[in-house]
């Protein structure tokens, strides 16, 4: 699947900073802040990506923003960056989504894949190294369904397959959630607990039976869709190995996504964790509401884009919350984060200025991606006058290169 461009990222350490200390980020898993030290000088990072419809609403735009700061702090620690992010083209909400619409599932996804994609660009989003359709990752789904049967993960059931939680010895360990919220959650988002025959409510679903009028593909488990779960593990594994520096998303995603792909993985591979470090955007509301589809509250970076937002408008007001809490948007935070970006840029192309800040915001963003400490930062050095007349060129770049923007 085709990504999108990539942006030119200054590398500090060529302007005479080094690199900086590899990041510490805020492990779900642990609570603790665990440092991305990566393999062999490799970052190998996963980020769950879009179902392709309702793109690109700002929830989307903080997570994918989180990753990418996440992404730079590593390139300036002198890390290459493995990267992989999936697009889930084929799932529930999408097929009921053009049911609804009467619309092709197929064009839905192009067309809500493309604009997600033309919004990462505007946003100066680093793209994946690898981005990975589910449609296109279905024979290495089969491949993972079929090991996992065949070390006794997986049963039939009036002819779907489900991943039996009981194999997995460290499953619960993402989010430490009790079994009564875990059924709770599965029931919300997506699972089906009170399937009758299942060995274990919280069993998921790893390939499901062809149905009448819906979408499906041949393969040896029998004509059929992928589960959702799987579908990340599959392409993880694929194209990054068994085991990871870096699983994110949503805090949505914990539980049941994270916590099931991760146990799959982990079965398959034998080799736990799955992530070394799980990282997650908290949920963005709107003045005073969850945003959400069914509420019709949800805020379109595109369409802000087309009522002529600076995209770096959009990025300065998302960066000023921090990751790890649950936030509300409201619709002055654009006023507030156009004055900011105006004071940056004309402090910026001052002939001359206080030493840069390079160091407190390398160590905003190494300790847990402190986005609103790092723009203070930012604008602590330009409300001080100086003399140095490289500092505004190596503050520009350093502004660039750690937080996206120019």
């Amino acid at each position: 699947m085709e990504s999108w461009p990539s942006p030119a990222v200054p590398r500090l350490a060529d302007l005479g900073f080094g690199d900086a200390a590899p990041p510490r980020v805020r492990d779900t898993s642990t609570g603790e802040l665990r440092a991305v030290e990566g393999r062999d000088g490799v970052v190998r990072m996963y980020v769950c990506g879009i179902t392709p419809y309702d793109a690109t609403h700002l929830g989307h735009a903080a997570t994918y923003l989180l990753f990418d700061l996440v992404q730079r702090a590593c390139l300036d620690a002198g890390r290459e960056v493995r990267y992989v992010q999936n697009v889930t083209d084929i799932d529930d909400p999408l097929l009921e989504r053009a049911v609804q619409t009467g619309q092709d599932w197929r064009a839905i996804a192009l067309r809500e894949t493309a604009l997600f994609r033309d919004d990462m660009a505007a946003l100066r989003v680093i793209p994946p190294t690898e981005y990975v359709g589910a449609v296109e990752a279905i024979p290495d789904i089969v491949d993972i369904v079929t090991r996992l049967r065949e070390r006794g993960a997986a049963y039939d059931l009036d002819g779907d397959v489900y991943f039996s939680v009981a194999s997995a010895a460290g499953f619960g360990a993402v989010g430490h959630y009790s079994a009564e919220v875990m059924l709770r959650l599965s029931a919300e988002r997506g699972g089906d607990p009170d399937r009758p025959g299942k060995k274990d409510p919280l069993d998921c679903l790893l390939w499901q039976a062809a149905k009448p009028g819906e979408p499906s593909w041949d393969s040896p488990l029998g004509a059929g869709r992928p589960g959702w779960h799987v579908e990340c593990a599959a392409i993880a594994l694929r194209h990054l190995g068994d085991q990871i520096d870096v699983n994110g998303g949503g805090s949505d995603l914990v539980f049941p996504h994270h916590e099931l792909s991760a146990a799959e993985a982990e079965v398959v591979t034998g080799t736990p964790p799955f992530a070394r470090a799980y990282v997650h955007q908290a949920m963005v509301g709107y003045e005073g509401e969850k945003m959400s589809k069914s509420r019709g509250n949800l805020v379109f970076v595109s369409r802000l884009r087309a009522a002529g937002v600076d995209p770096m408008v959009i990025r300065l007001a998302l960066l000023a919350h921090r990751h790890d809490t649950d936030w509300e948007w409201h619709d002055a935070e654009l006023d507030v984060a156009t004055a900011r970006l105006h004071r940056w840029r004309a402090a910026l192309a001052r002939p001359s200025g206080a030493p840069a800040p390079v160091d407190d915001l390398r160590q905003a963003l190494g300790d847990g991606i402190d986005t609103p400490k790092a723009l203070d930062v930012v604008d602590a050095w330009v409300a001080t006058e100086g003399d140095d007349t490289s500092a505004p060129r190596s503050t520009a770049a350093a502004v660039d290169a750690l937080l996206g923007i120019v």
